[in-house]
């Protein structure tokens, strides 16, 4: 039994990795690389395997970083299942095609240059037919469900509070007589986030992979981002600008227009043209208007009273067709424009960022994750002269960031992730994040929980045999450690909001209730062991 990293290493971007036994191969994600030409040149050639050999697929959620090489990877041969929520599966029927279709204008452009310049011609590295074929491959599943795939390999597929449909999976693994579990984070959201349920805690597993985007950072006032938003409306409207929103299609557009239909009822967005310029978010938010079963009670509680989708609102505009983007380019104050992509390399934001970054009066405002290399990124780090669209532009605008919109876990609801195991995994492979970020959040986990933490190299390869504990030495927490903990992970969540909510009393009297919980169960627990 072997595991091999073929992305998602020591960076964030391109998560794939390659499990094999004796029986059985298959793969967890196969995602495409983003961010430096270096990093984005992985997503050509041929594969580190062959896809013909790949009996299936788990796909952990539909981001493009995660799911955007499985149509090349249909491509070359790949004939089994993908297996994946069945939130994803409609998000991939939107994504994949839109991916396919940036592949094939990106060769286009480049290759109206190469062919003046007498060069050879490049292919795509996947078209939109190409993905629409993959789509064929995909079989939904529903979270909390075991599902036995083969006699080798059974899975089961659990809400990891990241976006809609966005799962962690446990896959039982058999070979040669003996069972391991390997617990795949996939993108690990944060608690409390809107829209979506939150993250659900795992009971055990011999391996663990979990993702580190933010593995060295911890978020404060992850509450305040509606007063956040607010203000940076409310300032740029002052100085007669627009304000630009790169946003991810799929999750962040939603947040953003959830919390905007709070400051509109509220009455604060009186005389503000409000747009959404993508055409990817407008179709993904048609999906999470007509997916309330993944809602959390808040926003299912919110549909119910108003009987209409929480993320429409009077005034807001969707420009689907390309004559009505480019009229958004003549507006030149008074206007919110959210479009994608989230990182600035692709689609329409450019050309808002074109018409937008070099006027003093006008915001950039990123709510997402900046990978290193791309538009964004550089943006965001303060470089003053960008080209978009062969066009050098000065950089006037002013340049912000709202840290609390990320889909992703901080460093600590990471670690109280794994804290509240109730047997302690023998190995964690930390995946998804930048060196740095991940090499942070490893030595954490082996100095706070006493277990061993690696952070895997591209192409790195693992026995995981070697990671079985004999099941008599497992620690197994008793019923009172394993409340005592998932106590102290709800008592830090609310210590984080009391200071930001404006109506302190109930959360106040929930927090010492369980406080007193907490002390009443560890001298319960201390009197069994007496």
């Amino acid at each position: 039994m072997k595991i091999k990293f073929l992305g998602g290493a020591r960076t964030v971007t391109g998560s794939c990795y390659l499990v094999a036994t004796g029986e059985v191969k298959f793969l967890v994600d196969c995602g495409m690389f983003q961010g430096t030409k270096n990093i984005k040149e992985l997503n050509y050639g041929v594969f580190d395997f062959d896809p013909k050999e790949i009996d299936f697929l788990l796909l952990t959620h539909a981001h493009i970083d995660h799911s955007g090489l499985i149509p090349k990877l249909v491509k070359q041969g790949f004939i089994g299942k993908v297996y994946c929520t069945s939130a994803t599966v409609e998000l991939c029927k939107i994504m994949l095609p839109d991916s396919g279709h940036i592949q094939e204008m990106e060769v286009e452009r480049k290759n109206r240059k190469n062919s003046r310049a007498g060069k050879e011609l490049l292919e795509p590295i996947y078209g939109v037919e190409d993905a629409k074929k993959a789509l064929s491959h995909l079989s939904p599943v529903e979270y909390d469900q075991q599902i036995i795939i083969t006699d080798a390999v059974s899975v089961a597929f659990r809400n990891a509070g990241h976006i809609l449909g966005s799962a962690m999976i446990e896959v039982w693994l058999k070979d040669k007589g003996e069972t391991v579990k390997i617990v795949f984070s996939g993108d690990l959201g944060d608690f409390n986030q809107p829209i979506i349920k939150d993250p659900v805690f795992i009971s055990d597993a011999d391996i663990v992979l979990i993702e580190s985007t933010y593995g060295n950072k911890i978020r404060y006032n992850k509450e305040d981002k509606k007063r956040e938003l607010l203000k940076v409306i409310q300032e740029t409207m002052a100085q007669g600008g627009n304000l630009i929103i790169p946003a991810f299609a799929v999750e962040r557009t939603q947040d953003l227009l959830y919390y905007l239909a709070q400051l509109e009822q509220e009455g604060y967005l009186k005389g503000i043209s409000l747009f959404v310029d993508s055409p990817l978010a407008i179709s993904a938010t048609e999906i999470f208007c007509n997916s309330e079963s993944y809602f959390d009670s808040d926003t299912l509680a919110l549909a119910n009273k108003t009987n209409e989708c929480p993320f429409i609102l009077p005034g807001l505009r969707f420009t689907r067709l390309a004559e009505e983007s480019q009229s958004l380019n003549r507006i030149h104050g008074g206007a919110v424009i959210i479009s994608a992509s989230g990182m600035c390399d692709a689609g329409r934001i450019k050309h808002h960022l074109k018409h937008n970054l070099w006027r003093k009066e006008c915001t950039i405002l990123f709510v997402g994750y900046q990978a290193i290399g791309t538009l964004g990124q550089r943006i965001l780090s303060g470089e003053k002269n960008i080209t978009i669209h062969g066009e050098e532009i000065t950089v006037k605008a002013r340049i912000t960031k709202i840290e609390g919109f990320s889909a992703h876990a901080d460093k600590n609801t990471l670690v109280n992730w794994l804290k509240c195991f109730f047997k302690k995994p023998s190995q964690v492979f930390v995946t998804h994040g930048e060196e740095k970020n991940a090499e942070e959040l490893a030595r954490i986990i082996a100095e706070e929980l006493g277990i061993k933490a690696i952070v895997p190299e591209r192409l790195s390869e693992f026995n995981l045999r070697e990671y079985i504990l004999p099941k008599e030495s497992l620690e197994v927490q008793s019923d009172f450690q394993r409340i005592i903990e998932r106590v102290r992970v709800i008592k830090e969540e609310l210590s984080a909001v009391i200071d930001v909510v404006e109506d302190k009393t109930q959360i106040e009297r929930i927090y010492r209730q369980l406080a007193q919980l907490e002390q009443d169960l560890i001298g319960n627990k201390s009197e069994q062991v007496g």
